[in-house]
């Protein structure tokens, strides 16, 4: 799996932070951002997360590439309904029996199931050839695809929706492949805007998942 930040919002946290102070201010949000001291973002930031002022992370977006996840994680990304998705279509591009899907680690793991997994793939890939070289057309022919098959997606989301999505995702109970995903995505913004994504995580990082799952701290503690 791999995530690429393709683009973001220029000078992103200063913007979040100008949008925040002009609620309260009687000058125009281009002076604010011209007098946006570097030092007072943080606090700007982080006082307004708490307060659940939230509305201002919607200014800053974020534009990944997303490669080598499944259709069963892919279908779950576009969930998350407030941002924007292009993928890889199944109708126009047409795949050959050496085409990419994902492996699941529990079957990976087991000998006897990897063997059973891997022959089932391949008997379906080798199907799709077949129909396409009786002249079956693509979208027809891609109903026999598993939902492992590997995809492509462009998303991009604002920050206020990234937030969202890190609470529900990098939960360990969040299914094993969008947790991973979600991990990828959280260390690129990060990157990119360490103070919107400071405290960005699954909700029993931030303290009000009713389980306050031990392994989501764990692993939170290390991404930091």
């Amino acid at each position: 799996m791999k995530v690429y930040l393709l683009a973001y919002t220029p000078q992103a946290e200063k913007i979040v932070a100008s949008a925040a102070k002009l609620c309260y201010s009687s000058i125009g949000a281009k002076e604010i951002l011209n007098r946006m001291e570097e030092k007072n973002l943080r606090k700007r930031i982080q006082d307004c997360y708490k307060k659940g002022h939230h509305s201002i992370f919607e200014h800053a977006v974020f534009t990944f590439a997303i490669e080598g996840i499944s259709r069963v994680a892919s279908h779950q990304l576009v969930r998350h309904r407030l941002a924007s998705y292009s993928q890889q279509s199944q109708r126009y591009v047409k795949f050959t029996a050496s085409a990419l899907y994902i492996t699941p680690p529990s079957i990976s793991s087991n000998i006897e199931a990897n063997k059973i997994y891997i022959e089932a793939m391949r008997n379906n890939l080798t199907v799709y050839e077949k129909l396409l070289n009786l002249g079956i057309k693509s979208e027809d022919a891609r109903f026999i695809f598993p939902q492992a098959m590997e995809t492509k997606i462009a998303v991009t989301m604002n920050a206020r929706e990234l937030l969202h999505f890190f609470r529900l995702r990098c939960c360990t109970h969040a299914q094993w492949e969008i947790r991973t995903l979600a991990y990828l995505i959280l260390k690129e913004v990060k990157k990119a805007a360490p103070l919107i994504f400071e405290n960005a995580g699954p909700s029993c990082f931030i303290g009000d998942c009713p389980e306050n799952d031990e392994a989501c701290l764990k692993k939170m503690r290390k991404s930091r």
